[in-house]
């Protein structure tokens, strides 16, 4: 199992909402962060994005609570004006909000970046993998 890892949203978001079949993939990446054997990473820009995607099953309150506590056991690595810059310039990328997990990945020196949808990482410069194969590892 890698040392550092980012945790993309979507796994993020299948732990909160328990999406099967994915929810005890997820559980499991998640447990092995928060008991430490781990140090994991999420992206700042992915908590305003959960926010609004819990807004169907969580109130405001409740939603603060559970993306506070993400917080507290997750590093979470910023996006500042470098790692915009360098995302923008990046057009290998389709989609503009995985490069910039990408490059809060790499700045946050990840081995891995823990996400569903490894097919769009493709040409990222760290390596995505599924939570089941991150498992596996």
């Amino acid at each position: 199992m890698a040392n550092r890892i980012l945790i993309d949203t979507n796994v993020l978001l299948d732990y909160l909402l328990e999406r099967e079949p994915f929810f005890e993939d997820a559980k499991e990446v998640i447990l092995s962060c928060t008991d430490e054997r781990i140090k994991g990473c999420i992206a700042a820009h992915s908590i305003p994005n959960m926010f609004f995607v819990l807004r169907k099953h969580y109130t405001a309150k409740e939603r603060r609570e559970i993306l506070s506590h993400l917080c507290k056991i997750f590093e979470v690595e910023g996006i500042d004006r470098a790692k915009l810059l360098s995302g923008l310039a990046n057009e290998d990328f389709s989609d503009f909000e995985d490069c910039l997990q990408m490059e809060c990945a790499r700045s946050f020196g990840a081995e891995y970046i823990v996400t569903r949808n490894v097919l769009d990482y493709v040409t990222s410069e760290v390596k995505a993998v599924t939570p089941k194969d991150y498992l596996e590892l």
